[in-house]
């Protein structure tokens, strides 16, 4: 049985950050059943690079994000990853949502986001013309980054430490051994069987399914998963944004808000809808709900220029309620060698490397 030190499953942005790390140091196989890294909630993102307001301060996603997101642009840095630090206008309309936007203020500042900055009505017509709002708050850390690109230097960074990234195969099986692991892969339809020492489980929205399959893991200790689609709109032609424009945070996400990708496309989103199987196809009845979140503070929306997109998929662990990254350790479930990492839905993208760190800690 070929043997390795250590299998990531899974190859989206989460994954591959944790093999290019951990590759530095042992050898590493990440292995993923899609054609190619990234087919997931990777790809199918805003590419936000958050600051880390929002989050409690004694959260893993308030310190993975701030941590992540230093990290993160001195990686795009190093590696030539298309990165811009455009900013955000995080707004509030009404009385009651200045409230909320005073209090994000003071939970940044929690955790350790000290670069916010108020905005007059003069700025903020300067910055947003055509914006309608009440009160608004500045983060100049917040940027975009081309997620392919960052997930290419990923497996750049793996493969010259002579890891090895391994689509079209899923995982089956793993049996605790003495050592390790006895792994039964699926490679292209034909079987495989492994060992290793170390098995992290990065599978994103197969995670709970991966989890499943590995003996002696308590099934009780695997959280729920439930699939919450986001859906984007673009906006076709000129508009007058340089920013990102954000409106207050809602139950399971940041609210439809304005984004730009690094061509300077305008595009809104995601929505949140709770749905039963994987589905990408992004509903064009929702348009209407759409023109009238946008219209409520860009009246000048023409809705004409609006049109679908594409939808991502969230991996969520709760239907009624916020959640925080999941990061099990043997101190959790008892097994040495295993990590599962569950809900790593956003700021993933901007915390992976921090996860990365965390992960490579944990061990």
């Amino acid at each position: 049985m070929d043997h390795i030190d250590t299998v990531i499953i899974g190859a989206g942005v989460v994954g591959l950050a944790i093999a290019a790390r951990l590759s530095q140091t042992r050898s590493v196989l990440v292995i993923d059943q899609m054609g190619q890294f990234g087919e997931h909630t990777s790809s199918r993102n805003s590419e936000v690079i958050h600051a880390g307001l929002y989050y409690d301060e004694h959260s893993l996603k308030a310190h993975l994000c701030v941590r992540g997101k230093a990290l993160l642009y001195a990686h795009c840095e190093r590696f030539h990853v298309p990165v811009k630090q455009l900013g955000k206008i995080l707004f509030a309309r009404t009385a009651q949502e200045q409230g909320k936007l005073a209090a994000i203020e003071a939970q940044a500042k929690r955790n350790g986001v000290h670069d916010l900055a108020p905005l007059s009505q003069t700025q903020i017509a300067d910055m947003a013309p055509g914006l309608h709002t009440s009160a608004a708050l500045f983060s100049p850390s917040t940027g975009i980054v081309d997620s392919h690109q960052l997930m290419l230097s990923l497996v750049h960074q793996l493969e010259h430490a002579g890891g090895n990234l391994v689509c079209h195969t899923r995982f089956e099986s793993a049996e605790k051994t003495a050592s390790g692991f006895a792994l039964t892969l699926n490679c292209d339809g034909a079987p495989f069987e492994l060992s290793c020492n170390t098995l992290i489980n990065a599978g994103g929205l197969f995670a709970q399914d991966n989890a499943q399959r590995i003996t002696g893991l308590d099934k009780d200790q695997i959280p729920q998963s439930h699939l919450c689609r986001g859906q984007y709109f673009c906006y076709q032609g000129p508009h007058p944004f340089n920013h990102l424009i954000y409106p207050m945070p809602e139950q399971h996400g940041l609210g439809i808000h304005a984004t730009l990708d690094m061509a300077g496309q305008l595009r809104f989103g995601p929505d949140a809808q709770f749905i039963d199987k994987l589905d990408y196809q992004v509903d064009a009845q929702a348009k209407a709900r759409f023109v009238q979140a946008i219209q409520s503070y860009w009246p000048a929306l023409d809705p004409e220029r609006l049109h679908p997109d594409y939808a991502g998929i969230r991996p969520k662990l709760y239907r009624d309620q916020g959640q925080d990254f999941v990061i099990e350790g043997h101190q959790h479930h008892s097994i040495n060698g295993l990590i599962n990492l569950f809900g790593i839905e956003s700021p993933g993208l901007t915390a992976s490397l921090a996860i990365a760190e965390y992960v490579e800690a944990q061990l």
